[in-house]
């Protein structure tokens, strides 16, 4: 392997938010502490957040957004944050967001001086069309987007999808693909584990599964699976749909499931953060139902191949690249009803899903280890590139003038705190003295 290098990971959300962004900055910063150099991890504060890890990691302030946004917005502009690790010497700043984390890498860069990598996981447009339903402030926001990434010294997509998407809201440079892997290890969990927790959920064997593990928004497909599941009820088919996660539309979705007469075929399993514990999950299941095309590399789809089970996809979704229909998933139109057909069979044929889930386990997987290799690998490169001039930033003279102002301002501000706090501490010392002196004076009036 490669120089070890000290490298810098931001993202919007992390733990105890569990999304699969953070799953990824967290394999990141753990294969790399561990065997590829130094990393530290940076991320807006959160209550109660407890970073036992074996990498450090800063936060800034943030803003409860999380009922808008599904995470806690950051303050990217911590004058006291940017000053503390201006001295870091990180070989590589790697942006996992394009929002508040890509901001304060650019500020952190003109400390640092380090090249900055931005990698594209989401739809973004989406998530902004989400949270602002106003047709005059989206276009700006997902402009301001595009320019936040334009200014990286190298992008990255996990996906053909998501470099697609990506052209089409506006970028115009150039970006390498760079997947995500799975911290799962190929294969399958005891059947005693099992078989433990299909009986603690009273789920019958003779009754297949079908499972989804995510957060739970509708945005993830959740009114494509109520409905093909209400033609599959009404067909007569026996099953059970268990929901592992959390979310913001959990409440609506069991409403709708309720309404739709289907909310007995449901188990909301809930989070499940511990991993292994998690995997059990995926092998008590017969059919990872997944239909969203909003994710744009679906880390879950390839943790359920590690653990040898198929998975119904939306076929030309990012999530269904690499996959091949009937061999290693089943890969539908995005109808109700033609993936109801769907579920139909694989509940009568459920031998074909496990050799299908075999072919997924061997021909999809790609673990952690692998892909933050193939990553620290270009680390190197785009070191040489950026100490070489080659950059595929688009950071216009305005831009990088309005930024080193920004930067000017946050040193301005920490220069202030640092006078304030010094003088605030003489001020302190000198009461304390005065203190002291009055008392002795009066001690001494009293002998």
């Amino acid at each position: 392997m490669s120089d070890k290098l000290n490298v810098c990971l931001l993202n919007d959300s992390f733990p105890p938010l569990i999304d699969g962004v953070s799953t990824a900055v967290i394999n990141y910063a753990t294969i790399i502490q561990k065997e590829l150099g130094s990393a530290t991890v940076v991320t807006p504060a959160y209550p109660g957040a407890e970073d036992k890890y074996d990498f450090p990691v800063v936060r800034y302030s943030s803003l409860a957004t999380e009922k808008q946004l599904g995470y806690r917005a950051g303050y990217p502009f911590s004058a006291s944050k940017l000053e503390a690790m201006k001295n870091s010497m990180f070989d590589i700043i790697h942006s996992h967001c394009p929002f508040a984390s890509t901001v304060f890498a650019r500020n952190l860069k003109e400390k640092n001086g380090a090249p900055l990598i931005m990698t594209y996981h989401t739809k973004f447009n989406e998530d902004i069309k989400r949270v602002i339903d106003n047709p005059l402030i989206e276009p700006q926001i997902t402009k301001f987007v595009v320019q936040n990434i334009s200014v990286c010294d190298e992008v990255w997509t996990v996906s053909k999808g998501a470099g697609e998407n990506l052209r089409s809201i506006g970028y115009e440079g150039n970006y390498i693909i760079m997947p995500n892997g799975v911290d799962f290890p190929k294969g399958r969990a005891s059947e005693e584990d099992i078989e433990a927790l299909r009986a603690e959920f009273g789920i019958d064997t003779d009754i297949p599964l079908f499972l989804f593990v995510g957060r739970v928004f509708w945005y993830k497909g959740f009114k494509t699976i109520l409905q093909s599941l209400k033609y599959v009820s009404e067909s007569g088919t026996d099953y059970r749909m268990m929901i592992v996660g959390d979310g913001g539309d959990i409440e609506a979705i069991k409403a709708e499931a309720e309404r739709l007469g289907i909310i007995d075929k449901f188990i909301f399993a809930g989070a499940i953060n511990d991993r292994s514990e998690l995997r059990v999950y995926y092998c008590m299941a017969d059919l990872f139902f997944f239909p969203s095309v909003y994710d744009t590399n679906g880390i879950v789809v390839r943790e359920a191949a590690a653990c040898g089970l198929p998975s119904l996809l939306i076929r030309g979704s990012c999530a269904a690249e690499d996959f091949t229909n009937y061999r290693n998933a089943i890969l539908t139109p995005n109808d109700p009803f033609a993936i109801s057909k769907e579920l139909i069979h694989a509940a009568k044929h459920r031998e074909l899903l496990k050799d299908m889930g075999q072919h997924a386990m061997n021909e999809v997987y790609l673990s952690w280890e692998d892909a933050v290799k193939n990553a620290f690998e270009r680390y190197h490169v785009v070191l040489e590139n950026y100490k070489r001039g080659i950059t595929q930033s688009r950071e216009t003279k305005t831009q990088e003038i309005l930024y080193s102002s920004i930067c000017s301002i946050t040193n301005s501000i920490q220069k202030v705190r640092s006078i304030t706090a010094s003088a605030k501490r003489k001020t302190i010392k000198t009461s304390r003295t005065i203190t002291h002196a009055i008392s002795a004076n009066i001690v001494k009036k009293d002998k």
